[in-house]
C-alpha cells in the first residue's frame, strides 16, 4: 500500500471537491471546460520547472511512495498533482465568492500587491544563490506585476483571503508530501537551494509557490469562463 501514499493525497484532496462539483446549488460542473484550459496553461510551465529542478537536484521524490510511472523525469502523481490541488482550490474559492460578498476586499488589492512585491524582492536579492527561493520569488513579483498592472484583475484581495482558508487543507497534504507523519518525506528538498524555513516540515517556498499556481489558475480560469459568459474577467 505504501506506494500508493501519493495517489492517495491526490485522491482524497479532490474527491470531495468533485462530487460536491455537481451539487445543484453550486454547479461547478458546469465550468469543468475552462478549468481544463486554465490548469492545462498553467501546468505546462510549472511541470518545466519540476522537471528541471528534479534533473538538477534542487528535490527529489522517494519512489517508495509513488506506483512507480515516470513522465518527463517526474512521478504520475507529481503530474497530476497540477491538476488535482487547483482544481480544489479553484472550486474553493468559485463556492465562497458564489455564497458570500468578498467584493470589498478589493480595497486592499494595492497593498497585498506591494508588500508582496516587495518582500519578495528583497528576499530574492538577499538569496539570489538558492534557487528554488529565487525562482519562487521573481515568478510571484511577475505574476503579481502582469495581474495588478497589466491585466488589472480586481480580485486579488478576495484570492488571497480565500487562499489563507485554504492553507488549512495546505497544511496537511504539503505536510505529509514533505515527511509529516511518514518515515521519510516523499517529497525531498537539497538545504543547499532554499532558506530552510519550515512551517512544520513544509519549506515557506512551497506556500508562495502554492500561491502564486493558484492565483494563476484562478486567472484563467477565469478568463476563459468570461469568454463563455461573455463577462469582464475582473469581475
Amino acid at each position: 500500500m505504501i506506494q500508493y501514499t501519493y495517489a492517495l493525497i491526490l485522491f482524497f484532496t479532490v474527491i470531495i471537491c468533485f462530487i460536491a462539483s455537481f451539487d445543484k446549488r453550486i454547479l461547478f460542473n458546469k465550468h469543468f471546460g475552462s478549468f481544463i484550459k486554465a490548469s492545462t496553461i498553467v501546468a505546462i510551465p510549472f511541470i518545466a520547472w519540476d522537471v528541471w529542478f528534479t534533473a538538477n537536484g534542487v528535490w527529489w521524490f522517494n519512489t517508495n511512495y509513488t506506483i512507480g510511472i515516470n513522465i518527463g523525469g517526474l512521478p504520475l502523481e507529481e503530474c497530476l498533482f497540477f491538476i488535482f490541488i487547483p482544481f480544489s482550490c479553484v472550486f474553493t474559492y468559485f463556492c465562497i465568492d458564489k455564497f458570500f460578498k468578498l467584493d470589498w476586499l478589493s480595497g486592499f488589492n494595492n497593498l497585498i500587491t506591494f508588500v508582496t512585491i516587495i518582500i519578495c524582492s528583497v528576499v530574492a536579492l538577499l538569496h539570489y544563490d538558492k534557487i528554488y527561493t529565487l525562482v519562487t520569488a521573481v515568478i510571484t513579483i511577475i505574476t503579481l506585476i502582469y495581474l495588478h498592472f497589466i491585466a488589472r484583475v480586481d480580485w486579488i484581495g478576495k484570492a488571497s483571503l480565500i487562499f489563507t482558508i485554504l492553507m488549512l487543507g495546505f497544511f496537511p497534504v504539503n505536510g505529509v508530501l514533505t515527511g509529516t507523519g511518514l518515515e521519510s518525506p516523499i517529497v525531498n528538498y537539497n538545504p543547499k537551494d532554499f532558506l530552510g524555513i519550515r512551517m512544520l516540515t513544509i519549506p515557506i517556498e512551497d506556500a508562495v509557490y502554492g500561491y502564486t499556481q493558484f492565483l494563476l489558475n484562478l486567472y484563467f480560469f477565469k478568463l476563459f469562463q468570461a469568454k463563455n459568459q461573455s463577462k469582464p474577467i475582473y469581475k
